[in-house]
């Protein structure tokens, strides 16, 4: 299977992800957050750093219950960042 190279709108808003991630995570240690995920430091932070920007709805999921977010939090932040 061939992947399609990700649209300049598509690395954007996986680096307002990771922005997002990071500012919830504040003061916490990326590995306390990872594991409170049950992802990988490394795997949080690609996603922090948009390395990674596409990640698995699962992944994002967890991570938000880590943080205390709501999936629809995150989403209207994510979208209220492209207005």
């Amino acid at each position: 299977m061939v992947r399609t190279p990700l649209t300049p709108e598509e690395r954007e808003r996986g680096e307002r992800l990771g922005r997002l991630l990071r500012e919830a995570r504040g003061a916490r240690s990326m590995a306390d957050v990872a594991a409170s995920a049950g992802i990988s430091a490394e795997t949080l932070r690609k996603i922090e750093t948009g390395r990674a920007p596409t990640p698995a709805f699962f992944t994002v999921a967890a991570l938000a219950h880590a943080l205390g977010l709501s999936m629809d939090e995150l989403a209207g932040r994510c979208a209220l960042a492209e207005v």
